[in-house]
């Protein structure tokens, strides 16, 4: 499989797997947090706003994975904001000990998934421009 094909695979699992998750946590609230218990109201409420927003993130790599050529600098910028996810979850790990299994396997998909996006980033311009 080529950089660019790649890309667009990867930016577009991404997308739909963050909007189907961030719907998932804007309808069940706590409930769709693995080894959560009810945490109140406002932790409900908080939970299902980032929900939301979550899934607007994964409209944006939507976005990006259908623009050809896929804006490397959009690519980088949400890549960013993942692996910025993911080292929250190092630093709650650290302030507030081992979370649920599930969380941990999170991080390191975000942790391995990170480099490898921002190494293909430029592979689909780099493919126009090689034609």
């Amino acid at each position: 499989m080529n950089g660019a094909r790649a890309l667009r695979g990867l930016a577009l699992a991404m997308g739909y797997a963050c909007v189907a998750i961030g719907l998932l946590h804007v309808l069940l609230g706590n409930a769709a947090i693995p080894g959560a218990a009810s945490a109140g109201a406002t932790v409900d409420s908080l939970g299902r706003f980032f929900g939301a927003i979550f899934a607007g993130y994964g409209l944006a790599w939507l976005w990006a994975a259908r623009r050809s050529p896929i804006p490397a600098a959009a690519v980088r910028g949400l890549t960013a904001v993942f692996l910025l996810g993911a080292l929250g979850r190092l630093l709650s790990l650290a302030v507030e000990g081992r979370p649920h299994w599930f969380q941990l396997a999170l991080a390191a998909l975000e942790l391995a998934l990170s480099p490898l996006l921002f190494w293909v980033a430029d592979a689909d311009a780099e493919a126009r421009d090689a034609s």
